[in-house]
């Protein structure tokens, strides 16, 4: 049957070596893409929705594979317009990436081994992010991801059907992609998920009482509190980060990583 299992060949946008031009036209033409799918609206809307707006007036929030950190930038804004403070520290592997999103909070990482303590960050996001893994990483993604929430697991990702792969092909050919970008949209709903998928994930993941869901038949949302009951949010002033060899130190705003294309354990370039 037509998509019943998941594509495993590599996006050629998630290379490592691309010059950093390349990047940047990719990602304007992601954000354009984005902004036609609302697709920061389950991560403004939806959220506050499901914490309370009494639970939203101060939050640390983390992005896993940010990017540019496009979502990041719009959903502080959209906070902030509503008279709320939410600090969001945008964490890729792409360095590249990472500097195209200004003067932000940002980490460069792997979303399979966080650099972050326990309980590090109020709510944990992901958007259209989880396709780019094999499913073994997936789970040690969502274990990393549960362990450095204090709350709340919020994460969203292509479902896989012959409706949106439809639907983004004539997106994208509306608005007139480079042809590596139109190949890595139609790729990346193959890459996509479906809601049993990710439940049986996030079991092996030993996330506690998972909700996963379709949002308007297009993403696969997964949400998640450790803290049923909660007068409010810390934000921290720093987070606390933790290199994956505890012997080493982080490289820190200022140093430059090893070898351009490996991401460091930590590469701290903004302060949170």
């Amino acid at each position: 049957m037509f998509l019943r299992q998941r594509a495993t060949q590599a996006e050629y946008c998630d290379r490592l070596d691309l010059p950093l031009a390349e990047v940047r036209v990719n990602y304007r033409q992601l954000a354009r893409l984005n902004r036609l799918l609302l697709v920061a609206d389950a991560f403004q809307r939806l959220l506050v929705r499901w914490l309370g707006r009494e639970h939203v007036q101060r939050l640390s929030l983390l992005d896993l594979g940010a990017g540019d950190g496009w979502l990041d930038a719009r959903i502080e804004v959209w906070a902030r317009g509503h008279g709320w403070e939410w600090r969001v520290t945008s964490l890729d592997a792409n360095l590249s990436a990472l500097q195209l999103g200004g003067d932000r909070r940002k980490v460069a990482g792997s979303v399979c081994a966080l650099p972050f303590a326990d309980d590090s960050f109020d709510v944990v996001i992901a958007s259209q992010m989880t396709h780019h893994l094999s499913d073994e990483e997936v789970v040690q993604h969502f274990r990393e991801a549960w362990r450095v929430t204090r709350d709340a697991l919020f994460l969203a990702d292509v479902h896989r059907n012959t409706g949106a792969l439809c639907v983004i092909w004539a997106l994208l050919r509306l608005l007139r992609v480079t042809p590596h970008f139109l190949a890595d949209g139609l790729l990346s709903v193959r890459r996509g998920w479906r809601v049993a998928e990710w439940q049986r994930l996030a079991k092996r993941a030993g996330i506690s009482g998972p909700r996963v869901w379709l949002y308007y038949g297009s993403r696969v949302m997964l949400q998640a509190r450790k803290a049923r009951q909660c007068s409010g949010f810390r934000v921290p002033g720093r987070v606390r980060l933790l290199p994956k060899d505890r012997n080493q130190k982080s490289e820190v705003r200022g140093q430059k990583p090893e070898a351009r294309g490996r991401s460091p354990d930590c590469f701290l370039t903004s302060d949170v």
